[in-house]
């Protein structure tokens, strides 16, 4: 399966675009539009990733970004708690899910999980 796009509704849409800018960008995604109140994060071409300003969903969401490799993983975990996340999973290999497997965690201001993930063997 593949996401064309998700949406997720924050509290406080600054302290989000801030957080989000900040941690996404050792990824190489950044803003790439910007519609009325929503903002759309991605790569070049095509933003994925849209935030807006709403109630949040009844529960925290789970995010994940693809990370290139395990130093971006890292990078990405750096940056997060840097611009206010709370830890919730060191970067580190999570071999239940594959061998391969190494991602790291981080709750964002409105508590959702988001995570930096990494497929790829050791680079």
């Amino acid at each position: 399966m593949t996401l064309d796009h998700i949406s997720l509704h924050v509290g406080d849409l600054a302290r989000s675009r801030a957080f989000y800018t900040a941690a996404l960008a050792p990824l190489g995604i950044s803003i790439l539009m910007e519609g009325g109140s929503w903002f759309g994060f991605g790569k070049p071409g095509k933003p994925q990733f849209w935030l807006g300003p709403g109630d949040a969903p009844s529960g925290p969401m789970h995010v994940a970004f693809v990370a290139a490799n395990r130093a971006q993983v890292r990078a990405f975990y750096d940056a997060a708690l840097a611009a206010g996340g709370k830890g919730n999973g060191e970067p580190g290999l999570r071999p239940h899910y594959h061998a391969n497997y190494y991602g790291a965690f981080v709750l964002d201001p409105d508590g959702n999980n988001a995570e930096a993930v990494c497929h790829l063997a050791e680079d």
